[in-house]
């Protein structure tokens, strides 16, 4: 008679949390000061008002915006808030830096968003694969969130994980 299998990761009770969850699921659009430019360096300031006026901002509607220059040019501060002005009436949210920074900022907030309700008394591992590139902050705020409520946390996959935080009776 053949023994039964007996698989100890699901019997374990261990959560596993795949931080890749936490990147927004939104679509970013770039809005590049560059393009508002002369020779894309220089801000005129008549020249630049009228291009604001004549663009369509209607494809921004309800989108987050990522809001920025590409090249070396030094802006009055102005400029983004006269762009806001104009963006704020159509988007979601916006935000200063690249499609790359913003997207990054946002799963950093949604870390610092997420309910940790189900994590309670939780022996919680963080999945440590992935196919996005996670940096160190993303590592410190979900240990931030979770070591308070949980009873402990490791690093790695169900089958191979890495202790870190062991709560004391």
């Amino acid at each position: 008679m053949a023994e039964k299998l007996i698989n100890k990761v699901a019997e374990s009770g261990l959560i596993s949390l795949d931080l890749e969850t936490f990147f927004p699921n939104n679509p970013i659009l770039e809005f590049d000061m560059k393009n508002y430019l002369f020779r894309e360096l220089l801000l005129k300031e008549k020249e630049f008002r009228t291009a604001l006026q004549q663009q369509d901002w209607s494809i921004y509607k309800d989108k987050i915006v990522a809001l920025h220059c590409s090249t070396d040019a030094i802006l009055p501060q102005w400029s983004y808030m006269l762009v806001v002005s104009y963006l704020s009436t159509q988007t979601h949210e916006i935000y200063f830096g690249n499609t790359e920074k913003v997207e990054y900022l946002l799963f950093i907030q949604n870390i610092k968003n997420m309910n940790i309700e189900n994590y309670k008394d939780a022996r919680v591992v963080i999945k440590g694969c992935g196919t996005k590139a996670i940096q160190g902050d993303a590592y410190i705020e979900i240990s931030k969130k979770l070591q308070p409520v949980v009873k402990s946390l490791m690093f790695g996959e169900a089958c191979s994980t890495v202790p870190v935080y062991k709560k004391k009776n």
